[in-house]
């Protein structure tokens, strides 16, 4: 016998027997996946394309659907809309929702829409749509953070800073390069994401449950009204692939993971024992019990979110493994991931802001960067020009440095006649060989900090962040 309490639903069929209610709401995904509403409404309009060139709907029922479904996007685009479909009383998901409403809409029309696909191939397509149009979003967070890293860099000119190995003061180098350090880094993170984007563009409509649509769509319409390269190549991966959804959040983790290492230099940089960086005011909270306090909060919590992010991809990876083919609703728990890191396209962008109003005090870092015997490197790379093999002139610039320290003085302090009792090669030119500039200077390859090195590493940086595309795909206008 027919249930009529099933009736509402998109497979009631087959069933005699109504749902249990807290199994029912349970189950339903619309409570987080409501945020797909605009890809599935471009997703709807090109299947609606692909089932007008099929002449399964006539020219002005395509419009009728087509234009229902961007009056549906309108509608729910405000904070309003959007609590009103995550509320919705009876709609499963996303793909209920949207028919339920063309149907209240435009009558049985709204069920036509349907012919010829499957919901497995519909959120496959949405999630991807969806994860393309925040790789674009990140990839704009990433090029405002390197903006800023490169105006703080062209800025800091030739002031120098010590550089760190274990934690310890290693050689001077210019704050530049060091800036450009975190530049590079983030570079490939936006070289991940385009990858992500690029391997992810294949569209799944057409694919049906698992075997493929019934009905002979050409499915390249649907593919280039979507932006996508071409339609996916198997129905069955095409269903049940969330690859994807994993290698945007592992791409995230390392954007993340970036943000937590100049976070956390940050954070020491701006307490009073080191003092190189200024913290603003305007990104610091003070302490409720100590008057005194201006704390890092924002870069604290930064370096907390990678947390956050690295969960949500270990989540995913727990979720897919050991899944038989094809749709499993297990999948369904990998959207959650996805949209519980939304928050990195803005965190971006508020380190954006953060970066560009640092202040550093260039004269602690300079005192820094000429103390502790930061030109040993330089003297030792002195004593190879003279001919001595490395490995001895690093045993004698270390007996320099122990003579040193044990009279309260730096290397170049040393008269040339204590310098000779650690070797004949010392002769008057070793006090320019260790001076800061010939200290940066030595180090004049490609990647290094020598001066005109990083002159032309910020002029190579602001060439390719001006390159940088943050559209990952030819047609980000699909409304996606």
């Amino acid at each position: 016998m027919f249930n009529e309490q099933q009736s509402g639903k998109m497979w009631s069929g087959r069933f005699r027997e109504p749902l249990d209610p807290a199994f029912e709401q349970w189950q339903r995904s619309i409570t987080f996946d409501w945020r797909l509403l605009p890809q599935e409404v471009a997703a709807s309009k090109a299947h609606a394309s692909a089932l007008r060139a099929a002449g399964v709907l006539t020219e002005s029922e395509a419009t009728e659907l087509r234009a229902a479904l961007d009056a549906i996007a309108a509608e729910h685009a405000s904070e309003a809309g959007k609590a009103a479909v995550r509320d919705h009383p009876t709609a499963e998901d996303i793909h209920h929702f949207v028919e339920l409403t063309l149907v209240e809409r435009i009558g049985s029309l709204g069920l036509k829409l349907h012919t010829g696909r499957s919901r497995n191939e519909q959120i496959a397509t949405d999630l991807r749509l969806y994860v393309r149009k925040h790789i674009e979003q990140v990839i704009e967070g990433i090029a405002a953070w390197a903006r800023a890293l490169i105006q703080k860099a062209q800025s800091a000119g030739d002031k120098v800073m010590p550089s760190y190995t274990h934690l310890q003061r290693a050689e001077p180098v210019l704050v530049a390069h060091w800036l450009l350090a975190y530049v590079e880094m983030i570079l490939r993170d936006e070289a991940r994401l385009q990858d992500c984007a690029a391997r992810l563009n294949y569209c799944p409509l057409g694919s049906g449950a698992v075997a493929g649509a019934t009905l002979a769509l050409d499915r390249s319409i649907a593919a280039r009204e979507l932006g996508f390269t071409a339609p996916t190549a198997n129905s069955i991966d095409a269903t049940s692939d969330r690859d994807f959804i994993l290698d945007y959040l592992q791409a995230l983790t390392f954007v993340g993971l970036h943000l937590s290492r100049f976070a956390e230099e940050i954070t020491l940089f701006t307490t009073a024992e080191f003092g190189f960086v200024v913290l603003p005011e305007a990104f610091s909270t003070g302490s409720s019990a100590m008057p005194q306090k201006k704390n890092p909060d924002l870069t604290e919590l930064i370096r907390a979110k990678v947390g956050r992010i690295h969960a949500a991809a270990e989540a995913v990876t727990l979720q897919l493994k050991g899944l038989p083919l094809a749709y499993n609703k297990d999948m369904q728990e990998t959207q959650e991931p996805a949209f519980a890191v939304e928050f990195v396209a803005p965190m971006l962008a508020l380190v954006a802001r953060f970066t560009a109003a640092l202040r550093f005090d260039f004269e602690r870092m300079r005192v820094a960067a000429t103390t502790g015997y930061l030109n040993a490197m330089a003297a030792a790379t002195y004593l190879v020009h003279k001919g001595v093999p490395f490995r001895k002139a690093h045993e004698k610039i270390g007996n320099a440095v122990r003579f040193a320290i044990d009279k309260g003085v730096e290397l170049g302090d040393l008269t040339l006649e204590e310098l000779r009792q650690f070797g004949e090669e010392f002769g008057p030119d070793f006090y320019p060989a260790v001076s800061l500039q010939s200290t940066l200077d030595c180090h004049n390859v490609i990647g290094g900090t020598a001066r005109e090195r990083v002159r032309e590493a910020l002029h190579e940086a602001s060439r390719r962040l001006a390159a940088l595309n943050p559209h990952a795909t030819e047609a980000a206008h699909a409304g996606a």
